[in-house]
């Protein structure tokens, strides 16, 4: 049997296109709950976190370093409102927020942290102490 077709008219477009919710439902979903993903690299030098969050600004996060504990954290609102002839339509809230932390390795000079955003990455530098780097060698004198 071959399928049935049935034509939709104008009306019911538009009808089904404002009455659907548009948005996911991200509270369910967890799409604005989700914590980024986090990439970690090391060299002789540093290590190197890298936190994906696009659609967040500088602005957005806070980076704070507690008892060899480094905390990254963002919170975001956004509220969107379409107005017409001066009476609101449509309005949408979103709130996001993450939290990650990580702990320090004794190799981390911690004085010398730095951090950089660009294209949606935040970039943590994460220099090794003189001490730990791999390439720092000396002579050994025989007794």
């Amino acid at each position: 049997m071959l399928p049935v077709f049935r034509s939709r008219n104008l009306p019911d477009l538009f009808d089904e296109f404002f009455n659907s919710n548009l948005l996911p439902n991200y509270v369910e979903e967890g799409a604005w709950k989700s914590t980024p993903a986090v990439n970690i690299f090391e060299n002789n030098e540093k290590f190197e976190i890298e936190v994906a969050a696009p659609g967040l600004e500088k602005e957005d996060f806070k980076i704070d370093l507690k008892n060899d504990h480094l905390i990254v954290y963002s919170e975001k609102k956004d509220k969107k409102e379409e107005k017409e002839k001066g009476k609101v339509v449509r309005s949408e809230f979103r709130y996001s927020s993450f939290q990650r932390s990580f702990a320090l390795p004794h190799e981390v000079d911690a004085s010398s942290i730095k951090a950089n955003h660009k294209n949606g990455v935040l970039t943590i530098e994460l220099p090794k102490k003189a001490e730990y780097k791999e390439n720092w060698s000396r002579q050994i004198d025989i007794q």
